[in-house]
Parts: C-alpha cells; structure tokens; sequence
C-alpha cells in the first residue's frame, strides 16, 4: 500500500500563522499539554496543593492589607472571598502569560531538532494552566459555600470571562514568547512588568473604589473589566459596565491578532536564534 508522502517546505516570511497546519499537528499539543501537566507537580511535596495555597495566602493579604488597613469596600460580601476570586481570575491571566512566554525556551532542543509548527508550544501550556484555574475554581467554590454566597444567574457568564482572561494572557504570553527569543532581557522584566500589572488592575480592590474622574482612564485596562466581570459572576458584586465588556473582549482580540500575527513574522527564524 502506497504511504502519503508529506513535503516539507521553508516558511518563508508570514503575516499570520498557518492555522489549518497547526490544526493537522493537535496530537502533538495535546502531548506536550498533558506531559506539562504531569511533570509539573511532579516532585514538589505538596503538589496541587500550592494551586490552593497561593491564592489563600494572597486573599488573606490582601484583606488585611486593603479591607482592615485601608478599609476599602467589598461590595457586601467578605474582603477575604471577595480578594480571594480576584487572584483566581488573576491566576487564570497570568498562568496563561508566563508559561506561554517561556514555551519556546523552554522547548528548546525540540524547536533546533524536529520541525513543527512552532505556535504549538504556547497553545500547549493552556491545558496545565487550566487545570490550575479549575483546582483553585473548585477550592473558591467551597469558600462560597462556608461564607453562604450566592451570585445568581451571573454565574451563567462565568465561561465568558474565562475565555477572555486566557485569551489575554495566551495573546500576550505569544507575543513575549517572540520576543523572548531574541531578547532574552525580557525574560526577567516580564515577571515585574505582570506584578506591576497585578497592582494597577483590580485584582485585589474594586473599580467602584476608583475616584469617577479616573475611572474611565482605569477601564482602559482590559484586565478591569474582565476582573470586574468575573467577581460579578461568581459573587454577585456590581455588574461590569458596557465600556468595560467591550474594552475587555477588544483587549482579548487585539492580543491574539497581534500575538499571533508577531510570532508567524519571527517564527522562521526561531530556530536560528533561540
């Protein structure tokens, strides 16, 4: 029986990633997905555990640093809840962002060695950083029952807001994973650029504590509303405003175009230079 013959050709240069060829090489992706997931956790003592213990330690901070030391408002339901599902959705964004910006450092020899569609490695690590988000999702749904919250029908929004928030951080963990290549300077100022991101977006504060003359300023981040929107669905706090939606799915968009549209114009030459 005749075997199909596949013909490898150069890249050339691109304006957009061949998705229909990164669609032929998904077993791979969800190979190096479940590996990740695997070896993560792998040989620390607690393992899963840290998924928990990190957005815990964080909401207790936070709701001593910002809700008794500050005395800033929760929207009626308790500061450590309320600081706790904002560092979940956090999570959920920057996970997403670092580990993808790292994928193809990290895959080094495999990207010098065998040719594969190289935006494989940063769609890859969406599969541990899910599981991560659906851990702490688990442990923010037994905080929601011990504090008797309940948000309603805005939890039928829930998948929305997570979409976007991975959307954001696969966008621009992509585009930093270009870059990364090259630059490996970014490598060590991305971690403080995203803690300075975390501070100036309303991970562990709300957006109605924002004086209104600076609030439309402040919704231009995409993560406010998209943080908004998640602690709406899960907590039933204020309902993210209309310019705040849009700006957050705009946001999540314009990463992934721009993201992708990057790394297909340095992808040929990833090889050459990681």
């Amino acid at each position: 029986m005749p075997t199909a013959l596949h013909v490898i050709r150069p890249i050339g240069d691109r304006a957009f990633p061949d998705l229909g060829e990164a669609w032929r090489f998904r077993d791979l992706c969800f190979a190096l997905g479940r590996r990740d997931v695997t070896l993560r956790y792998r040989q620390t003592l607690l393992g899963v555990v840290w998924v928990v213990l990190q957005p815990l330690i964080a909401g207790g901070l936070f709701a001593v640093v910002f809700g008794k030391i500050a005395g800033l408002k929760s929207e009626g339901v308790p500061y450590f809840a309320f600081a706790y599902a904002g560092f979940i959705a956090w999570g959920a964004f920057q996970n997403v962002l670092s580990r993808s910006s790292s994928a193809l450092l990290a895959q080094s020899n495999l990207v010098t060695k065998v040719y594969f569609p190289r935006l494989i490695l940063p769609i890859s690590t969406l599969f541990s950083s899910f599981v991560d988000f659906a851990v702490g999702l688990g442990s923010l749904g037994v905080l929601l029952v011990i504090f008797r919250v309940n948000p309603g029908w805005p939890l039928l929004t829930l998948p929305f807001w997570v979409l976007i928030l991975h959307a954001m951080g696969l966008g621009l963990g992509t585009l930093a994973s270009a870059f990364t290549v090259r630059f490996r300077d970014l490598n060590y100022a991305l971690p403080i650029l995203t803690q300075l991101l975390m501070y100036a977006s309303p991970v562990a504060y709300s957006t109605t504590v924002i004086p209104i003359q600076y609030r439309r300023y402040f919704l231009l981040n995409p993560l406010s509303g998209a943080l908004d929107g998640f602690r709406w669905s899960v907590l039933g706090t204020s309902a993210p405003g209309v310019t705040g939606t849009v700006i957050a799915l705009a946001g999540a968009i314009v990463s992934l175009f721009i993201g992708a549209a990057i790394f297909a114009r340095y992808e040929r030459h990833l090889a050459d230079v990681i």
